[in-house]
């Protein structure tokens, strides 16, 4: 009985790998805002993903670039991309909450808001950031999104705040720290200026709790059957040396495939905000 299944699942495995091989699927990348790549080095730097991707179901994985947002959202809700692999990493999220996709992985490590400081700064406890002059990314930021989220969760309302300023990019949340125009900024753990912080001896004084970063998710195409076959590819990418040479032109340390739960629940979570803005 045993030895009937298995043959069973094979044939079943064959049959929906056969379904996807007629024509090539798509794997749509969006690097946000943070990129600068064009779409011939987006595609270069991700086919070994696309590759991997297509091991896995046994089929043609094509990569496309997404330039803007609007695109990026439009295709979600058409299901245009078979594949998704996407930052900020609510718009994956949205589209399995709203358009039927599913997790597959997400890229290591995971994603925080960091809360930071100067090295001569009073400011000792979160709590203390209360009528301080606080320095964000532009207001419709995921990233201000998702600090705003985890200040409301530590009891700290924004939208209370009398001295909040949104700038452009991240980097001018450095800016405005290095030269005295705010005492506490807010950054993603994964910018330069995240990653940088502490290197220049400055404070990091509070971390977030952690959400995926980079998800990839999989539209209703594709069976669970074929994304655990495609888990198994991107898993076992950080255990070979040419594997290892694609995640770090990637920028990330590899993939993992625990996050489902977190990234269902993202919307909700980041929404909290949202409420109280109308």
């Amino acid at each position: 009985m045993r030895k009937y299944l298995s043959s069973l699942s094979l044939v079943i495995y064959g049959l929906l790998a056969n379904s996807v091989q007629a024509q090539a699927l798509l794997l749509g990348i969006s690097e946000g805002t943070s990129g600068g790549l064009d779409a011939a080095q987006v595609i270069a730097k991700y086919k070994d993903v696309g590759d991997a991707i297509g091991r896995g179901i046994r089929a043609n994985v094509n990569v496309v670039f997404v330039r803007d947002f609007a695109t990026l959202e439009e295709g979600l809700k058409t299901n245009r991309y078979a594949f998704a692999m996407a930052r900020p990493s609510d718009y994956p999220a949205r589209a399995m909450r709203d358009s039927g996709y599913s997790y597959v992985a997400h890229a290591k490590p995971d994603g925080q808001c960091f809360i930071l400081v100067k090295k001569d700064s009073p400011v000792k406890a979160l709590s203390e950031i209360k009528g301080k002059k606080i320095a964000l990314p532009e207001k419709v930021a995921y990233m201000t999104k998702f600090c705003t989220a985890e200040l409301r969760s530590q009891g700290i309302d924004l939208e209370k705040e009398k001295s909040v300023t949104f700038v452009k990019e991240q980097a001018a949340v450095a800016f405005y720290l290095d030269n005295k125009f705010a005492d506490v900024g807010a950054v993603a753990s994964y910018s330069g200026v995240g990653k940088n912080w502490e290197k220049k001896g400055d404070r990091i004084l509070h971390k977030s709790v952690a959400q995926p970063y980079f998800p990839l998710v999989a539209s209703n195409k594709i069976s669970p059957l074929q994304i655990q076959a495609i888990q198994r590819e991107l898993l076992a990418m950080s255990t070979t040396n040419s594997g290892k040479d694609v995640l770090l032109r990637i920028g990330i340390s590899g993939f993992d495939t625990s996050g489902e739960a977190k990234l269902r629940d993202l919307p909700k979570w980041l929404e909290q905000e949202v409420k109280i803005q109308k």
